[in-house]
């Protein structure tokens, strides 16, 4: 059953109303995370210094953010950009053809390119380090195509939220749809360390695994309404993920054995989750902190 994990720390790093959503390790040993509210992509060291920099206008809500293939980091904004930071906070924006698209999910192809998905377009697109975007139409429509992970093949596998599925697509830009049973609504994925992609499954609150051939397992929560939403894998083999209804973090063994911690701060809303520098797991809360969690 769920307990408090003793080793949770959580650190204030914003207001409420600036929302840090998302998090990464960068090439520097400090941690990234978007504040969506307020516009702001913000710089964390270990010892707790903070540094916050504009992401565009203030109205720009950066979202996902990742590590680039040039030790920068890149990230999405709902106003139709994908943006680049330099670890000493140099800015550059990329507007996408469609400002209405809603970039969202966002990773390092193995073609050193930037993947990404638009909630709003049935569209995976690809941007080159100087900007150029191609663009993949999905045959789903309506399908909101969420976050996207490099998988163990060489091509992008990505969550398809209102579609039920999970898609992958090669370098040449073809699609193949897995199907998932009606009412799971996938949002987080990534690769674990054994060759699988692990997802979670928001509507359902279930993880989910699937192997390049298809093969499905789905493992629910103790908590149905748990809302799992983000998901990254360590290099324990283990894959962890933040649970934003139920107020907790996961973790799941490669055999789907579950582990659940109650966060410290009720209604704390964590969203993002990456494995921090230090090998902790770090989320970032949308109430205005971050968690450590040792393990």
């Amino acid at each position: 059953m769920p307990n408090t994990h003793p080793a949770i720390r959580e650190f204030a790093v914003a207001g409420a109303e600036e929302g840090p959503y998302s998090i990464t390790t960068g090439p520097d040993g400090a941690l990234w995370l978007t504040f969506a509210h307020s516009g702001e992509i913000a710089r964390l060291t270990l010892d707790g210094q903070l540094s916050r920099y504009p992401a565009g206008p203030e109205s720009c809500r950066p979202t996902v953010i990742t590590r680039g293939p040039d030790d920068a980091l890149w990230f999405a904004r709902t106003d139709g950009h994908l943006g680049r930071i330099t670890t000493g906070g140099e800015l550059t924006a990329f507007a996408l053809p469609d400002p209405a698209a809603n970039p969202f999910g966002l990773c390092t192809g193995p073609d050193g390119a930037l993947w990404f998905t638009e909630l709003n377009t049935d569209r995976i697109g690809r941007a080159t380090l100087d900007g150029d975007i191609t663009h993949f139409a999905l045959t789903s429509t309506g399908a909101f195509p969420s976050f996207i992970t490099p998988g163990p093949d060489g091509a992008l596998w990505f969550t398809l939220n209102q579609a039920d599925a999970i898609g992958r697509i090669d370098l040449t830009g073809e699609v193949v749809l897995h199907p998932l049973p009606g009412g799971a609504a996938p949002v987080g994925i990534t690769c674990g360390a054994d060759g699988a992609l692990w997802f979670v499954e928001i509507a359902a609150g279930k993880v989910g695994r699937l192997d390049v051939g298809g093969d499905l397992q789905e493992f629910p929560l103790h908590h149905p309404d748990a809302k799992p939403h983000a998901i990254t894998a360590a290099p324990s083999g283990d894959c962890w993920f933040t649970q934003w209804g139920a107020n907790r973090v996961g973790r799941i063994s490669p055999g789907g054995h579950l582990t659940e911690h109650d966060l410290p701060t009720p209604g704390s809303e964590p969203h993002g989750i990456a494995i921090g520098p230090d090998g902790a797991v770090w989320t970032a809360l949308e109430t205005g902190s971050v968690a450590r969690i040792a393990h």
